[in-house]
């Protein structure tokens, strides 16, 4: 096999030459890719707290500067009503396959601050059971700047050994965390500066070096807010309890009642339009899933507990879900003090399968949830966000390209994997573009992403890029071949 690149001159050499080459330069590379990475995870982009506003700026000028380290043209930051969206390109000819990168600057908040082992916007490098060649803590190592960092690298790498045969569009946005409020109207606008052939987004994972895998399919999400108000302010529990609705009490019912006994969502209507995957397609899922009591010691629990009569990787990515992300109210302070509070909230996110509209979704939910409550009280609910399910097709020429540039990274060929996890903007990529999606993701399921100490393993990092960069040769040449 060859790749090659339409220039004035031609070259000509074989993938596993290539492959060497990017190894070997790689390895001589690796440290300053690392500083790099390092260099940005000091930055405390939080999209969701208007305190770092400047730093969320800081970080998209950073990767302003990168992009022009790596030879794009027309680098540009594109301001929003929310964070700023960067672009940049390298185009090497007309008649070359064209690449959209996605990839996001901004992170979650790194609360609660008191389990972080070590400061979250201070990178340190620790040897891990999982990581033994050691892994960079910080929030956002691995959701989203590690990853996000891997396709820049290989870029880099490939302009650099006159190799790169496919022109190359990055997107980086800065609100992905708070939904990307403002993206879609961005790639409207800007529809025909990004036409591609496919989108590469690395925000996924592999469950290990030894079983690699692709994602194939996103959960959709809805995530909501509700406010429980009883009594005009905070009474005393002594003079007032027993005689009025106490709206922690009744906002913990109504949670309380979203499922059954066998752990489904009791919302009407929820599971009407819910993908049911065949049991050949089940059974195959699950032969390359996760060991379940690899799973439990993992995250330091004695038993699951889920929908009954589905497995643990059927409830983690082809069953919807209903989850309490946050509830307070009351008195939370230190000591004690006796009330009966005026009001009681709580967040709650569900995670949708194919054909489940998140709008819909949301729309019930409000509708059952104001049903549900007793009188006494007054109920607010408020969507925040949303996406819908995505499942990518595994005979694209992406798909095959990515198989073989997995396969000579890895060893092994990668299975087809489906993803608890939502990335809202994949749906909305191929309706406004018409584009599909390729998921390219190099985490672990135990890097701790939206949670105390996140971090993202050396080798990974080193792996993604390398496999990356392989990719782009042989989604070239297939391209040329059909």
């Amino acid at each position: 096999m060859i790749f090659y690149q339409k220039k004035k001159e031609t070259m000509f050499c074989t993938f596993m030459v290539l492959e060497k080459i990017m190894k070997k330069q790689l390895q001589n590379q690796k440290d300053i890719f690392i500083e790099q990475l390092i260099e940005l995870l000091k930055i405390p982009s939080i999209s969701a707290d208007p305190h770092y506003k400047e730093d969320v700026k800081k970080t998209a000028i950073w990767i302003e500067n990168a992009l022009n380290h790596i030879g794009c043209s027309s680098v540009q930051i594109y301001e929003t009503e929310g964070h700023p969206v960067v672009y940049g390109e390298v185009l090497v000819s007309e008649t070359a396959p064209t690449v959209l990168v996605y990839g996001h600057y901004d992170v979650q908040p790194p609360d609660p601050l008191e389990l972080w082992e070590s400061p979250p916007f201070e990178p340190v490098i620790k040897k891990t059971d999982l990581h033994p060649k050691g892994a960079i803590f910080a929030r956002g190592a691995c959701d989203d700047k590690g990853q996000m960092l891997m396709h820049l690298k290989a870029v880099e790498l490939l302009k650099k050994n006159n190799a790169l045969t496919n022109n190359i569009k990055f997107i980086i946005e800065g609100e992905e965390e708070v939904g990307s409020d403002h993206l879609e109207k961005f790639i409207t606008d800007n529809k025909s500066m990004l036409q591609s052939d496919i989108i590469l987004i690395s925000d996924t994972g592999i469950n290990s070096i030894e079983n690699p895998a692709i994602t194939t399919g996103l959960r959709g999400l809805s995530y909501m807010e509700v406010s429980v108000t009883g009594p005009n302010r905070d009474l005393h529990s002594g003079l007032y309890g027993g005689t009025v609705a106490n709206p922690i009490n009744v906002l913990c019912d109504m949670i309380a009642s979203l499922h059954d006994e066998n752990k489904r969502v009791n919302i009407p209507g929820f599971y009407d339009q819910v993908e049911e995957i065949s049991e050949l397609e089940r059974k195959k899922m699950n032969e390359n899933g996760t060991d379940e009591n690899s799973f439990k010691a993992s995250i330091g629990i004695e038993a699951v507990m889920g929908e009954k009569g589905f497995t643990t990787l059927d409830r983690r990515s082809i069953r919807p879900t209903l989850d309490v992300n946050g509830i307070w109210g009351g008195y939370i302070g230190e000591g004690a003090k006796t009330v009966i509070p005026s009001h009681a909230h709580a967040k709650i996110s569900m995670r949708l399968v194919p054909n489940q509209d998140w709008q819909n979704i949301s729309q019930l939910f409000e509708q059952h949830f104001k049903a549900i409550a007793p009188k006494g009280v007054k109920v607010e609910v408020t969507t925040h966000h949303g996406g819908n399910a995505y499942v990518t097709p595994t005979d694209s020429l992406a798909y095959k390209a990515a198989e073989k540039a997995y396969k000579d990274v890895f060893g092994v060929v990668p299975h087809a994997k489906r993803d608890g996890g939502s990335i809202p903007i994949v749906p909305m990529f191929e309706k406004v573009l018409e584009t599909k999606t390729l998921l390219m993701g190099f985490g672990f399921d135990s890097d701790a992403i939206h949670s105390p100490n996140e971090h993202y393993g050396i080798e990974n990092f080193l792996k993604g890029i390398e496999t990356i960069s392989l990719f782009h040769p042989y989604f070239s040449k297939l391209y040329e071949d059909q």
